[in-house]
């Protein structure tokens, strides 16, 4: 299952959370073909990718935890070094308009600082699968899971039948 086209028509930049770069790297079963998909849009240079350093610091904890040198190694590459792709820094004006995004929408600080990043280099996007997320209007919120088959339903029916 991969994201239909329709959704990236009018996304030229598009920021990134950081579970959708946990499921590439880690490969999971679920989400890796959408993530897939979209990091050959980057790659291709169809669309431009962001995120902030708070990613860098995010990804890195469990394999350090877990002395996965290997894994650590996997994950600054691609965040730091792959095409079409740009992390951004936390400065002093991103902490100060994360602050009014926070006080707005009763967000976390570390998503705040996210989404406040990506916006101050134009994105139009972010990509997440925090469903909390989905009420900050200041840009366009895509939802990974919102992708998926609604297999809920598909229980729900069988069980009525």
């Amino acid at each position: 299952m991969i994201i239909p086209d329709t959704v990236f028509t009018e996304i030229r930049r598009l920021g990134f959370d950081t579970s959708p770069f946990i499921y590439f790297v880690e490969r999971h079963p679920v989400y890796l073909p959408m993530i897939r998909d979209i990091i050959r849009r980057i790659d291709e240079g169809i669309i431009k990718g962001y995120g902030s350093v708070i990613t860098l610091t995010e990804v890195l904890v469990h394999p350090r935890r877990e002395g996965k040198i290997s894994l650590e190694n996997e994950y600054r590459d691609i965040l730091q070094n792959s095409r079409n792709f740009e992390l951004v820094p936390i400065s002093a004006g991103v902490a100060d308009q994360a602050s009014e995004l926070r006080s707005r929408h009763n967000l976390r600080t570390p998503d705040a600082l996210q989404i406040t990043a990506v916006l101050s280099v134009g994105c139009e996007a972010f990509l997440t699968n925090d469903k909390k997320l989905k009420h900050v209007d200041d840009l366009r919120i895509i939802v990974l899971d919102d992708y998926l088959p609604e297999i809920r339903k598909e229980k729900d029916i069988h069980f009525l039948t």
